[in-house]
């Protein structure tokens, strides 16, 4: 009898087991085929890979992400973070990214060296500001001093050079040195530098901890220059029209979003930016984003001032360069 009760307590047993194996497994077959649906529902959204540079003048792509991922689109953004101007632009041009937020005149160059890539739309307007030690109380005190650009293709290449002329001195009264962006505020607080011009909002952290202050600004030097651009590939232009016209347009007005919700811009650039308060209103007092449109005007008032200060000798026109049709 005993052998018999064995038997059957191995039967109900076996047979327990088994109901509980069956039981998970269903469970998880449930859970893989939600998670599968909810792949297949990103997925379904085609990915469009927009590279940057941690700055504030990017900020219109970093708020139409955010904005971007409430709506129904067929289409999501992911943003690819890089260190370096040389580190972007070789995404860039290799066809690693569809598009970057990225200094216009190294995308002239890249242009100019027959890379298929269009501007589509401004990352800003104004915004940059020649930044010196304390000790510096005029352009002619720079004279025989270190001054950092980010690239020699910059826009602050040239507000460097309009400086200088309006001045009455050139390029070679002084030591023109190229620095990233985040090196600038340590090297002039050290004395390695007496001063430098570059994308926010790496001017306002020198003078927000007083280790610098604002020799001049853009709009002085240069009303209504352009700087950063927001930059397709012309493949996915091509092949992808219906979104690189979707994402310009939302870029466009993301612009708009971010002159009309300060608060809201702020929080935004926070998940992106690491910047103090103090820094980041300073840094946004200098910049607009009303109308990122890439006027004619504009355009060629910029290629005339590369020739001048001898920093392209053929850039691009409009018309092969900038692509306006997607603006909306």
């Amino acid at each position: 009898m005993k052998g018999i009760y064995k038997i059957i307590a191995l039967v109900l047993s076996i047979g327990l087991i088994i109901g509980l194996t069956a039981a998970c497994g269903s469970k998880a077959d449930v859970q893989n085929t939600t998670n599968s649906e909810n792949t297949n529902n990103k997925s379904s959204k085609e990915t469009v890979k927009i590279a940057y540079l941690p700055i504030t003048h990017a900020l219109p792509i970093f708020v139409e992400n955010q904005l971007q991922n409430r709506t129904g689109d067929n289409f999501k953004i992911e943003l690819v973070k890089y260190g370096s101007w040389p580190e972007l632009m070789d995404a860039l041009n290799t066809g690693r990214v569809d598009g970057a937020s990225v200094l216009i005149e190294l995308a002239m160059k890249a242009k100019e060296q027959g890379i298929g890539i269009k501007a589509v739309a401004l990352g800003h307007k104004d915004g940059n500001v020649i930044v010196v030690a304390n000790d510096i109380n005029s352009v002619a005190d720079l004279k025989g001093k270190n001054f950092a650009i980010p690239h020699r293709q910059s826009s602050h290449n040239i507000l460097l050079g309009q400086l200088l002329k309006d001045a009455g001195l050139t390029y070679k009264d002084l030591k023109v040195v190229e620095l990233s962006p985040p090196e600038m505020p340590a090297a002039l607080a050290q004395g390695q530098i007496a001063g430098y011009c570059v994308a926010e909002p790496f001017g306002a952290k020198s003078v927000a901890i007083n280790t610098g202050k604002v020799l001049a600004d853009s709009k002085e030097l240069w009303e209504d220059s352009i700087c950063c651009s927001l930059v397709l590939t012309e493949s996915f232009i091509n092949d992808k029209h219906d979104i690189a016209q979707k994402l310009t347009k939302q870029y466009n007005e993301a612009g708009k979003y971010i002159e009309e919700h300060k608060k809201e811009t702020e929080e935004i650039a926070k998940q992106y930016l690491k910047l103090d308060d103090n820094v980041y209103n300073l840094s946004m007092k200098w910049i607009s984003f009303d109308d990122l449109r890439i006027t004619k005007g504009a355009y060629t008032d910029l290629t005339k001032r590369l020739i001048e200060f001898d920093i392209s000798k053929t850039p691009p026109t409009y018309d092969d360069f900038i692509d306006d049709s997607l603006f909306g």
